[in-house]
């Protein structure tokens, strides 16, 4: 049975590098924050807090309770969409750059953190994936309870995102060195998080 459970991790992780490498909200918000803050570290550990977050309601069976409920289900989609369109407004109105100066005002990396884990922990579709997916790759008939199982793989999730979007910061600071390219990717990033919000909003509201 251990051997099951791990060749189901393995598994898990293919398909969620899969999904961590197709762009949406978190590589927007990674390479703002890679453009803006000293360190993009702030940045991916909000972003890997909010997923453990997930994984650790999705563990404790609230997940299958938002899943049964679609007015929750709901009230997390406008939630999350009104973050993400509030976020992207105040990227795309303040462009980074990385031309700006070092030092930037008190509790700027605390204040990046808490946005990470707003940006993924808020997200319906991280939650959805947390939903469809985890369930898929779990055995009851396993050493393990399903509860640790599904903590094993949600961590192996965030792990995989942390290690991935530190590189896509570090390649932002390191191949975006002029003040326009800066502001340009910056926008992008902001009306990409705008765009995303949008689209749950009216999935979720119209569709």
């Amino acid at each position: 049975m251990v051997c099951v459970t791990a060749g189901s991790v393995f598994a898990f992780w293919g398909v969620a590098l899969l999904l961590i490498v197709v762009p949406g909200a978190d590589w927007a918000f990674t390479i703002g924050a890679g453009l803006r803050g000293r360190s993009v570290y702030p940045a991916v550990g909000g972003l890997v807090a909010g997923y453990t977050v997930v994984t650790l309601v999705v563990a404790a069976g609230v997940g299958a309770l938002v899943a049964a409920n679609p007015a929750i289900l709901t009230g997390l989609t406008v939630v999350g969409g009104l973050y993400l369109i509030w976020h992207g407004a105040t990227t795309f109105a303040r462009p980074a750059t990385l031309t700006a100066p070092a030092d930037g005002p008190a509790g700027t990396d605390w204040n990046t953190f808490l946005r990470g884990i707003g940006v993924s922990g808020l997200n319906p579709k991280g939650l959805l994936i947390f939903l469809a997916l985890l369930p898929q790759f779990t055995d009851p008939r396993a050493a393990w309870p399903v509860a640790a199982q599904i903590g094993v793989l949600g961590l192996a999730f965030a792990t995989t995102c942390g290690l991935f979007y530190l590189a896509v910061g570090r390649l932002t600071r390191a191949l975006l060195h002029g003040r326009s390219a800066g502001r340009l990717i910056g926008r992008l990033s902001g009306a990409a998080m705008i765009g995303i919000g949008a689209s749950l909003l009216v999935d979720r509201l119209v569709g």
